[in-house]
């Protein structure tokens, strides 16, 4: 007899995943008015953690020390209204169903309540608790607007991010945008929770704390050890709420001008609450349009260029539920299936450790590996030095970024690799590759974001901190090498050879 034919229905339970939150929160308010409307004894709350799941997916250490002080605030909160909270500690999402049957069945569980992941695993995951009888109600929590809910003529998902901004725009204009506060208590304040922690994740003290390349490749090379304290980040709904409400009120207007230069801090560095669901894109969505009401119809809106980064997001999502084979870590344009990557070591090695001896690529993967994060103009210039100056393949990329990066998004991620390397979905053409000297002069100009990074180079001249460090350096630089390459290294690569390399190799894209 499966759960919800048995008649226990005295308790509900949520179970929290890439949500932590208790403001605007679809699954917890429905479970919330589920209990009050059927009277039952209580909720309770889960949070499900699986190392082994983890590892597999490539989590950096750095996101999961992130996700359990925020489990930790959630319980806190949660106690405030009254809702038991409990972390489970499982091995995989395949054990996921069988816990779920006899807790339910422990606990008179009527309704289980979650909100839906668009990764394929995942979906895999929630599909299997529902065959096995599991009473699971799911709510569209990561996106604005919901996958399959911004559709061309044709009733496809669109190809194209132009056409399906603007129609999202369509769509959301027609809808109230408000977000939903916390829910009221439950009960009585409960005691305050003991720490949670999370346990057999492997990061401390095994070879899974080391970033290595693809397992297909055969190497296992240790590249650098990813962060795993993640105190430089403030933690919090509350903390997320101030920094998106600090952006959207000093710094939005000027986003369009200055998103693009890493030493100035002129974005919303929110994107590390948003990967975990500290904050919705709701709430981002309706801050900005508190702010420019216009934001939706009118393109000179001062919030417009942010809104089109919130709608980028949603695009990567709806594309991953759309080709499900993207979690798959599969080509958009099968036609990259022919691409002869290069694939050699030292040089991954070289550009993840910040040594390619083009200093703009190296300070940016340096503040990857330093932080847990990497501006985002940074992030389309190093993957595509790596694919297009290196040739080495997207995924390899890819997967070092998701060992590091604090905000680790798969969509997000997933469809930034495939833009820069020219094989994703609307990707930037094969034949545009990024120059990192005009890359590094427009956009670094004093070079104050490298000199940050690279310490070493701080008597450099500006001139000749753009330019790659070569062994015979032309004449406009003031500053003579160093006598030692071991202070710096030499370019691994000449731009202008790499550049009609990559046109040759990657000419086979020209056929999609």
């Amino acid at each position: 007899m499966s759960i919800n034919q048995c008649g226990l229905e005295k308790q509900a339970l949520m179970w929290f995943r890439q949500d932590l939150r208790l403001t605007d929160n679809q699954a917890f308010t429905a479970a919330c008015d589920w209990v009050r409307q059927h009277h039952a004894t209580k909720l309770k709350a889960i949070y499900i953690a699986t190392p082994s799941q983890w590892r597999r997916h490539d989590i950096a250490p750095i996101q999961l020390d992130f996700i359990q002080r925020h489990v930790n605030l959630l319980a806190q909160g949660l106690a405030s209204l009254g809702v038991e909270f409990e972390l489970i500690q499982l091995d995989s999402f395949k054990d996921i169903p069988a816990f779920l049957t006899g807790y339910c069945e422990e606990h008179s569980i009527g309704r289980v309540f979650a909100g839906r992941e668009p990764e394929i695993n995942e979906q895999k995951r929630d599909q299997a608790c529902i065959e096995a009888g599991i009473p699971l109600v799911l709510s569209d929590e990561h996106c604005l607007l919901p996958p399959g809910t911004v559709l061309n003529l044709s009733g496809d998902m669109y190809r194209v991010f132009t056409p399906f901004s603007r129609k999202w725009r369509e769509v959301a204009a027609k809808q109230p945008i408000v977000p939903l506060g916390v829910p009221a208590p439950l009960g009585p304040i409960l005691p305050e929770p003991k720490p949670l922690f999370f346990k057999n994740i492997g990061f401390a003290d095994s070879p899974t704390n080391k970033g290595t390349t693809p397992s297909e490749t055969g190497l296992n090379q240790t590249i650098s050890t990813p962060l795993i304290s993640s105190e430089q980040w403030a933690a919090g709904e509350g903390q997320a709420k101030r920094l998106l409400n600090q952006f959207i009120q000093q710094k939005v207007q000027d986003y369009k001008q200055d998103r693009d230069f890493p030493a100035i801090d002129g974005t919303s560095v929110i994107s590390p609450y948003l990967a975990i669901g500290v904050l919705s894109p709701r709430q981002c969505v309706a801050a900005l349009l508190q702010r420019f009401p216009e934001v939706m119809v009118d393109d000179t809106s001062p919030g417009r260029t942010w809104l089109n980064e919130l709608i980028w997001r949603e695009f990567y999502r709806h594309l991953l539920v759309a080709f499900p084979d993207l979690s798959k870590g599969h080509n958009f344009n099968r036609q990259a299936d022919h691409v002869s990557w290069r694939n050699n070591h030292d040089e991954f090695l070289a550009w993840c450790e910040g040594k390619t001896g083009y200093p703009i690529v190296d300070a940016a993967m340096r503040q990857l590996n330093q932080t847990g994060w990497m501006h985002n103009r940074l992030r389309m210039v190093v993957a595509s030095f790596l694919t297009k100056h290196l040739l080495i393949d997207w995924r390899w990329g890819e997967r070092y970024f998701r060992q590091h990066l604090i905000d680790g998004d798969l969509a997000a991620n997933n469809g930034g690799w495939q833009w820069s390397a020219g094989c994703g979905c609307d990707a930037q053409p094969y034949f545009r590759i990024f120059n990192p000297m005009s890359q590094s002069e427009k956009f670094d100009p004093d070079g104050r974001f490298i000199r940050k990074y690279l310490p070493e180079l701080a008597s450099w001249g500006v001139k000749r901190l753009h330019q790659p460090n070569q062994q015979k350096m032309p004449s406009l630089f003031e500053a003579p090498l160093f006598a030692s390459q071991a202070d710096y290294p030499y370019a691994i690569v000449e731009h202008n050879a790499a550049r009609a390399r990559a046109l040759t190799v990657l000419g086979v894209l020209k056929k999609a």
